[in-house]
């Protein structure tokens, strides 16, 4: 049924069960003429009167008593559709734990993060840090935050973005590195500096890009950082020109069999949202 047909429905029935265009008026909280010209509406639209006028108000006629009935069920219907549509929107509640980098948890995840809670007072968030990738797989955590060229098969994710990286270091910090090292051996960047860097040119590692930035703005050498988190960084400068550009895919990901949870996707969709828009 369409609204407009749905809404003049429910003004005939309010005036079946007040018993006259005065009382639907106020039940309604709209004026006299405007029950009026609603029944008349719907009358016409269907070929007949519905009520018979006496001076008592209207009454229903014994013929007309099942259209009355069918639109009390019409009405329990939209009103059950209302309910439904109600719960969807009600707040979400409930514990999200998010894992990610050190990377992101020092940069663009805590702003993230504050505006999804601000629009869902009733979750809380978890922000776990770590670079390494054992967390969801060990359902330490729900959702997931990391770039990764390919996601593991049980891991069901959207690409926010690519995670662009740079060589970064201090004003005249020389032509040494420090290094990514252990849980960071594996990214992309650890792989070009381990191909393109000599090993006497390391003058230190770090499992954590953070600390990589860290030794890298005492000029201890120069080192590969995410752009997030180098280049705003007052003390490094970029070196373009050192190594082709670099980026790698960034996921949201979560378990597979998690991905219809509410609070889970509401949470996992904004995350997407706002990385897509960090440009990172």
């Amino acid at each position: 049924m369409q609204r407009a047909n749905w809404d003049d429905l429910r003004f005939v029935l309010a005036v079946a069960e007040n018993g006259s265009v005065a009382a639907a008026a106020r039940v309604l909280g709209v004026n006299h003429a405007t029950v009026l010209r609603r029944i008349a509406a719907f009358e016409g639209r269907h070929g007949g009167e519905i009520f018979e006028r006496t001076v008592r108000g209207y009454a229903v006629p014994p013929e007309r008593m099942r259209l009355i009935e069918a639109a009390r069920d019409v009405e329990a219907a939209v009103l059950a559709v209302d309910r439904l549509i109600e719960g969807a929107q009600a707040p979400l509640s409930g514990v999200v734990r998010i894992t990610s980098t050190d990377t992101l948890c020092n940069t663009l995840l805590p702003r993230v993060l504050a505006d999804i809670s601000a629009q869902a007072v009733g979750l809380r968030l978890e922000l776990q840090c770590s670079n390494a990738h054992l967390d969801l797989g060990r359902m330490q955590s729900d959702i997931a935050v990391r770039p990764a060229l390919n996601l593991p098969e049980d891991l069901a994710g959207v690409r926010a973005g690519d995670l662009s990286f740079g060589i970064y270091a201090a004003p005249g910090g020389g032509d040494r590195w420090v290094a990514p090292a252990r849980v960071l051996a594996r990214s992309a960047p650890a792989e070009w500096v381990a191909e393109h860097v000599p090993a006497s040119m390391i003058a230190g590692t770090a499992d954590s890009f953070v600390t990589l930035r860290e030794m890298a703005a005492t000029g201890m050498g120069r080192t590969v950082l995410p752009d997030v988190l180098g280049r705003d960084d007052p003390r490094l400068e970029r070196l373009d020109g050192v190594m082709p550009e670099m980026s790698v895919p960034l996921w949201v990901a979560t378990h597979a069999d998690l991905t219809a949870s509410p609070r889970i996707a509401v949470v996992r969709d904004r995350l997407v949202e706002a990385l897509a828009a960090a440009g990172l």
